[in-house]
């Protein structure tokens, strides 16, 4: 685990080799929670905690997980009755694109060969 505060002190990209360790090369399966987001930048959820990252650095934090072997995907705590705006909600369509992008990424890569 890596608390946000360390994630914000250190940013995305010093906190990423990290993650890619840890991972190591089994097989993922991520779950994001929208309310890890500052409530600034995705009010919609029920838990919402201030302090959090961007959803620039949600975006940043996944898109940076390129090349990890993920079976799978989900995310959760998107409450739309809370969402002023619907940036909550675009945001988690974001992501879930972005989820899916990874996925591309990774058997097109397969494809290509060492």
């Amino acid at each position: 685990m890596i608390p946000t505060e360390e994630l914000l002190q250190r940013g995305v990209d010093d906190v990423l080799p990290e993650v890619r360790q840890r991972v190591g090369s089994g097989p993922v399966f991520l779950t994001f929670d929208i309310d890890f987001v500052d409530p600034g930048f995705a009010p919609g959820t029920g838990t919402p905690e201030v302090g959090g990252p961007t959803s620039r650095d949600a975006l940043r934090l996944v898109r940076g997980l390129r090349s990890i072997d993920f079976v799978g995907f989900d995310l959760v705590e998107v409450q739309p009755q809370y969402d002023s705006g619907e940036v909550t909600s675009l945001l988690a369509g974001t992501l879930l694109y972005e989820f899916l992008a990874l996925l591309a990424l990774s058997r097109r890569d397969a494809r290509a060969g060492p």
